[in-house]
């Protein structure tokens, strides 16, 4: 799922490709998006200039002169692709934004789960999200607040974009690596000098990413996400791998230890343990009855 850098790299096409430039048409590609915006909302684009793009968490913005937004979401895998007007669509295209110099925009989604509105002149956007993760202004103490109030797992906590907008899978566990702390640790219990370290994780993990999809670039070089049995780069523990909330959390057990888990493994070790040796005394209990009954036969 593209998340904050991906985004971020993607809003650089828009600042480049759409920034300034005036709307000749929109074409929607899909059934699903044809929903979404009208035909009489997409007449009604022609001739619109876009003055300007913004992003907010994973959403991007293209504010129009006259007020009007023209609001994206990627979701799962969508991105950009851009060329000139009657050159052959990308596969997967799903919506085309043409523009009056001849240039366009497409909008290729393979999975289509991604969203494209139009938003009326003078709307008071809000889309539900907490600080933006790289703003530099966001601190410590105002990410302590809002992990104070939620009882959950550590990773969980940061996919909720009312936390913390931009962050998702990969870079949540990315950070969590970094800082050393538990994917099961409940957010609310996390000391203050976690909470410190968490910031300061997320912050170079975001200055690090390089903002191409992690599997289409050798560029990319992650920590932990993705790495399951492989030496954990710090301490060479091999990564491990559970499921949190349906989406997969990678974490090694040795840098960021977590005293339930630890007592529970060792728990399930002692009991197995206990029952091997319950089986061999039972298994050898048999074995001497069965000895006694043979020896006694022989001598009837």
């Amino acid at each position: 799922m593209p998340e904050l850098p991906e985004v971020e790299a993607a809003m650089e096409t828009l600042r480049r490709r759409a920034k300034g430039r005036t709307i000749a048409g929109l074409e929607l590609l899909h059934p699903a998006l044809e929903r979404r915006i009208t035909p009489a909302q997409r007449r009604a684009l022609v001739g619109a200039r876009v003055s300007r793009v913004e992003r907010r968490g994973k959403h991007q913005l293209l504010h129009l002169e006259d007020g009007r937004i023209l609001h994206v979401h990627f979701r799962m895998n969508g991105d950009w692709a851009h060329g000139r007007q009657g050159e052959e669509l990308p596969k997967f295209a799903r919506a085309v934004v043409n523009f009056g110099d001849g240039t366009r925009l497409i909008l290729v989604d393979s999975r289509m789960l991604g969203t494209m509105d139009v938003h009326p002149a003078n709307t008071e956007l809000d889309l539900g999200l907490g600080p933006d993760a790289a703003d530099a202004a966001w601190t410590a103490a105002q990410l302590g607040a809002a992990l104070a109030r939620k009882r959950g797992p550590i990773k969980p906590v940061l996919l909720d974009q009312r936390v913390v907008a931009g962050l998702g899978n990969i870079y949540a566990a990315e950070s969590l690596w970094r800082a050393r702390i538990s994917p099961f640790t409940a957010a609310s219990a996390l000391t203050t000098a976690q909470v410190a370290a968490l910031r300061k994780a997320i912050a170079a993990v975001l200055l690090r990413a390089t903002g191409s999809r992690y599997t289409d670039d050798d560029t990319v070089n992650l920590d932990v996400y993705d790495r399951e049995g492989l030496p954990c780069r710090r301490c060479g523990t091999p990564v491990e791998r559970v499921v949190q909330a349906g989406r997969s959390t990678f974490f090694c057990p040795t840098c960021q230890p977590h005293g339930g888990v630890a007592k529970k493994k060792a728990a399930t070790k002692k009991v197995a343990k206990k029952g091997v040796k319950k089986a061999a005394k039972k298994s050898a209990k048999k074995s001497a009855k069965k000895a006694t009954k043979r020896t006694a036969k022989r001598k009837g």
